[in-house]
């Protein structure tokens, strides 16, 4: 049986756990002082992944924040998966080595294509692909540039290349707490046949339901921030419901 998982987020900048607005670093909220006592406590109401973002790294094109996310991988007994600035093989090694179960490649997967291809072929599922999408074209290095590829265009061609997972953020929504784009979701889950996490606008427990309900059409988990921070979602009672 297919099943649908809750992933609390942690986004790290300057060593804190916060959240952005629509990916703008200067609408930033921190929520916690140390991302460590974050993971542990979303650990604690149920979790069964912890999703991280380095959000230094993706600014500057290159992971930043190794030490405390080895710190986090450490100190939980759940998964951990990682994104933000991971643009070499080394990098991905390093993090996997960390303690890390997957990494997360963003803005390689549009400009260094022989290097995803090369993380898929050695680390398999392991490996997730983040599409962030703006009106359907996908954006890069921490959501400061649009491509001009199509979401759904990358998810089938990274699928036949071995991508078996996807995180697809609709940024209009991300932040907004306005809710998923419950059809741009499942449409790219049923266009690359791969399994796919919804990132971006869940604010209440029914936008978990709606997306929850597709499970058998490949959309297998969400990844929830502000909604958690805020307690319009808790997280111990959506994972009782749903995850």
């Amino acid at each position: 049986m297919s099943t649908f998982t809750i992933y609390p987020a942690i986004d790290i900048r300057g060593g804190k756990a916060v959240r952005l607005v629509q990916g703008d670093y200067n609408q930033e909220t921190v929520y916690n002082d140390s991302p460590v006592s974050a993971a542990t406590e979303w650990e604690a109401q149920g979790a069964s992944w912890i999703h991280l973002v380095d959000l230094d790294g993706a600014k500057a094109g290159k992971p930043v924040n190794d030490a405390l996310i080895g710190d986090i991988a450490r100190s939980v007994q759940v998964p951990v998966q990682i994104g933000g600035g991971l643009r070499t093989f080394e990098d991905v090694e390093r993090l996997l080595g960390l303690g890390v179960s997957r990494v997360i490649l963003g803005t390689a997967a549009i400009e260094d294509r022989a290097f995803v291809e090369r993380v898929l072929g050695t680390y398999g599922d392991k490996v997730a692909i983040g599409i962030d999408a703006r009106g359907g074209l996908v954006a890069t290095r921490g959501w400061l540039e649009t491509s001009e590829v199509k979401a759904e265009d990358l998810a089938k061609e990274l699928a036949a290349k071995g991508a078996s997972t996807f995180i697809f953020t609709d940024i209009s929504r991300d932040g907004m707490m306005k809710g998923p784009n419950v059809e741009a979701i499942v449409s790219l889950a049923k266009v690359s046949g791969a399994s796919v996490i919804a990132s971006g606008g869940v604010s209440v427990l029914d936008d978990l339901k709606r997306l929850a309900a597709h499970t058998a059409e490949g959309v297998s988990g969400a990844i929830v921030g502000k909604a958690l921070y805020t307690g319009s979602i808790s997280l111990a009672e959506a994972v009782r419901e749903i995850g």
